[in-house]
């Protein structure tokens, strides 16, 4: 037994020293021991990562994605206030550049290792050799001195002591009024379910209220200058108080005129309404002819299509025209009635200087300035007679006082039968005999 003991402490010894003796220049400590799964093969390429705590990683600790070794730690070093760490990841290994590095922890006593995630955004490019993820989208997991820490501290007169203060008041608030409690709880029920129903409209209501603020921002400068306007006019308004109240006053005591002339009035109103409703009836039925007729009447009587016929300003037209004037006669009075005027009487009511009555005065020259005279009397201007008389000439005056019935009376009777030709005339009535 002895000799067994001594044997293997002579061979421990050596062993040491040999290992001592040859690897004492390359030996740098613990770190330089082999760690299981601690490396990579392969090319790689390196990344670095800001940490604000890398808490207990170490150079070899294994880089995971999806809990699959891709790489190792290569360093740890300090930058300012945080830590960096270098990582070399296998070249077949795709990292978007938006990647997420955590520290996490393989159980709850295990090793630290650096986890790469996928962005919680759309995944934008492609980590490449020398690229940084920055402070912003590193983290890591809590502690579990923290989450012992935080129960101890919710254990030890936090949270946990505090309920059952609370429970012991609910009892007491509760405490003879189960049924309000439970009416109350039904009603929350209602309304939870009601606002549940108009989820949609009320989210909505609250986008368009957020595109009205948005507006409403977009315009603050407008608003501003009119709420500027407003001091103004709202002084103008306080100056005129008195004003406005006696036209508010005013308008009261208007009202109730208009009130009491409407209800005075009402039952004739109705029976005005009631009689033009025929009236209306019956233009709603001439539809569209009344316009037509309208239009007509205002080119009457040559309708409006006549201004395209013929292109131009005049054609040719023979127009007839046929005028009774027996309807146009008044009784007129003759003035100083005589023998003479008897006969004068008979040819003004004839309406036709042309008629049997009027033959006498056309052939004589003296009879014919009689007549004329009379027509000058100004309550026989207007008889058809007499208007066609005055657009004669005095053939009396003309002739050198030539009576009789010769050349002078076929000369008269030649310019009357001029009269009642016919005559050209353009298509707007401008020359018309």
């Amino acid at each position: 037994m002895a000799r067994s003991w001594s044997s293997r402490l002579v061979g421990t010894g050596l062993a040491l020293a040999l290992l001592t003796g040859v690897g004492a220049c390359d030996f740098d400590g613990a770190a330089d021991l082999p760690l299981p799964g601690g490396g990579v093969s392969g090319p790689t390429y390196e990344l670095t990562a800001d940490f604000d705590d890398v808490m207990n990683v170490v150079p070899k600790s294994p880089v995971m994605v999806d809990d699959v070794p891709v790489g190792t730690v290569t360093d740890v070093e300090r930058v300012g206030w945080d830590a960096r760490i270098t990582m070399k990841i296998r070249q077949d290994v795709e990292l978007p550049q938006n990647t997420i590095a955590e520290i996490r922890q393989t159980s709850l006593l295990g090793e630290k290792y650096v986890a790469l995630d996928e962005p919680t955004e759309p995944p934008v490019g492609r980590l490449k050799d020398g690229d940084r993820i920055p402070r912003s989208a590193t983290g890591s997991n809590p502690e579990v001195e923290e989450v012992l820490g935080a129960l101890s501290f919710l254990l030890s007169g936090g949270g946990v002591g505090q309920l059952g203060t609370i429970t012991h008041e609910l009892n007491e608030v509760m405490n003879g009024r189960t049924d309000k409690m439970r009416s109350l709880l039904g009603s929350l029920d209602n309304v939870v379910g009601i606002l549940d129903d108009q989820k949609i409209d009320i989210v909505h209501a609250l986008e368009s209220l957020n595109r009205l603020t948005a507006k409403l921002n977009q315009e603050r400068g407008v608003i501003g200058a009119a709420l500027d306007t407003m001091g103004p006019a709202v002084e103008v308004l306080a100056d005129q108080q008195k004003n406005l109240v006696t036209m508010l006053r005013s308008l009261d005591e208007l009202g109730r005129v208009g009130t009491r002339v409407i209800r005075a009035s009402k039952t004739d109103l109705l029976a005005v309404l009631d009689d033009l409703r025929p009236i209306l009836y019956r233009l709603n039925e001439a539809g569209e002819s009344l316009p037509r007729g309208l239009s007509l009447l205002l080119s009457f009587p040559f309708p409006d299509k006549a201004r395209t016929i013929v292109f131009g300003d005049y054609a040719n037209a023979e127009i007839r025209l046929d005028i009774n004037l027996e309807n146009f006669i008044g009784k007129d009075p003759i003035i100083n009635p005589g023998e003479t005027l008897s006969d004068l009487q008979q040819c003004l009511q004839s309406g036709s200087l042309f008629s049997k009555a009027c033959g006498k005065f056309i052939s004589d020259v003296d009879l014919f300035a009689k007549l004329k005279r009379a027509c000058n009397a100004g309550a026989l201007r207007n008889n058809p007679v007499c208007r066609v008389i005055q657009l004669l000439p005095d053939l009396g005056s003309l002739l050198g006082g030539i009576t009789g019935t010769g050349g002078v009376g076929r000369l008269q009777k030649s310019m009357l039968s001029g009269v009642s030709s016919s005559s050209s005339t353009d298509l707007y009535g401008e020359g018309l005999t």
